[in-house]
């Protein structure tokens, strides 16, 4: 968990994406957030975090639909949301945050 602290603790907004392998929607956000990233550039964070791989981390967040996306900046949460997004709308998002 304290990984996850030093991840979230940047000074640009970080996205985390909480996926499976094995759920159609997660996947389908690949491409999306490689757009997201594209656009971003240095001025934002993506990282993917495996629920299955990370149960731990995913129970104490409570991530129950996937995808699950949250915006952290500076150490606190500040957008959360579940199911899959467009990339405009994300870039939206985490510009404001920026």
């Amino acid at each position: 968990m304290s990984k996850f602290g030093e991840l979230i603790d940047a000074k640009v907004p970080v996205l985390l994406d909480f996926y499976a392998d094995w759920n159609e929607q997660s996947t389908a956000m690949h491409p999306v957030l490689k757009d997201v990233a594209a656009a971003l550039g240095d001025k934002g964070k993506i990282i993917k975090i495996d629920v299955d791989k990370n149960k731990e981390l995913s129970q104490a967040l409570r991530v129950k639909g996937l995808p699950t996306l949250m915006i952290y900046k500076k150490g606190e949460m500040v957008w959360r949301q579940s199911g899959e997004q467009d990339a405009n709308t994300l870039i939206g998002i985490l510009s404001e945050y920026v």
